[in-house]
């Protein structure tokens, strides 16, 4: 029973930890708030990876599973989508899109980057790489699982009660994001079989690294300087970088060689740029500058020192499967 548990209680909190402390959203003085947040990001995180596995949706399930997570998160929880003034932004000046309501440079940067990369499949694939032989399999029983449901939808009641203030979508955006998160949802699910064939061999886990931290780069360099670029083209930035890495990923991923320790690298990378952009990203709540960048400092050590354990831990095993992968 440990070792299903173990992993699950591991994700539970990794999701927040990375999502909000180590992306330097939040500081150090507000580890407090895991009384909300793990249960929102880890009972989120723990329910997209364990439907996907137990249906074998693979990497492509719980891409599209954690996109689904973010239109509920940022739809109905936080609202910001719906929030022009979201966080002291003028989100109609950032790509807004009449009629929809929405600002096209807010969505691809909060639903992608931060949200189904950063606060779902990152801490998956780091967590996964403690347990290399059962990456494919199930951590919870239905009991779990249900679990997991309860305390995500505790968090997400409890985080929107956080900012009572936030405007309510209407009923119109209401059953939008419902209706595109549940056909994310059935497309994710699809049972999907192992596609292993393309031409050549994959790169090995240093090459996937430096091609993930560069992807990683490019993507909040382009966010620091949405000012200077226009909301427009890094929008544009955003959905080249996704686009990029998921046709290099399909690809790389149904070559020989492809194993978990390639999709820890693509994490691991992630992991790597979160752990520098603390320091320069503002924190949501006041705090003493020192104390914040020593919180910062903190946070990436401890980033560090959980990759080293993990690769550690993955040397040994080699296991077949990425973000195309059935059972990856």
């Amino acid at each position: 029973m440990g070792k299903r548990i173990a992993p699950a209680l591991g994700l539970f909190f990794l999701s927040p930890l990375i999502g909000e402390f180590l992306l330097g959203n939040l500081p150090v003085t507000m580890l407090a708030a895991l009384i909300t947040l793990a249960p929102l990001y880890g009972g989120g995180a723990l329910l997209v990876r364990e439907l996907a596995r137990r249906r074998g949706a693979g990497w492509p399930g719980i891409v599209l599973l954690a996109v689904a997570y973010g239109l509920l998160e940022e739809g109905l929880v936080t609202r910001s989508l719906f929030n022009p003034g979201y966080a002291g932004m003028d989100l109609t000046s950032l790509a807004w899109i009449p009629g929809l309501e929405v600002s096209a440079w807010w969505a691809t940067f909060v639903l992608g980057g931060v949200h189904a990369a950063g606060s779902i499949c990152v801490p998956i694939a780091v967590v996964e790489s403690f347990r290399p032989a059962r990456v494919a399999k199930p951590w919870l029983r239905l009991p779990g699982l249900v679990v997991a449901g309860i305390l995500f939808v505790l968090g997400a009641v409890a985080s929107a009660l956080f900012d009572p203030a936030a405007p309510v979508p209407s009923p119109a955006q209401v059953a939008g994001v419902l209706v595109l998160a549940g056909l994310l949802v059935v497309v994710a699910l699809r049972r999907r079989d192992p596609v292993i064939g393309s031409v050549g061999r994959a790169p090995g886990p240093w090459p996937v690294l430096g091609f993930s931290v560069a992807a990683g780069a490019v993507f909040w360099l382009a966010a620091i300087g949405l000012d200077a670029l226009g909301a427009w083209p890094v929008t544009v930035v955003n959905v080249v970088v996704y686009a990029v890495v998921c046709v290099l990923m399909t690809r790389w991923s149904r070559r020989t060689g492809w194993g978990q320790a390639q999709v820890f690298a693509l994490a691991a990378g992630g992991v790597l740029t979160y752990a520098w952009h603390g320091s320069p990203q503002p924190p949501a709540v006041p705090v003493d500058a020192a104390l914040d960048l020593v919180g910062n400092a903190a946070f990436a050590v401890a980033a560090v020192a959980l990759l080293v354990a993990a690769a550690l831990r993955l040397r040994p095993a080699r296991v077949v499967g990425g973000p195309s992968g059935g059972r990856g």
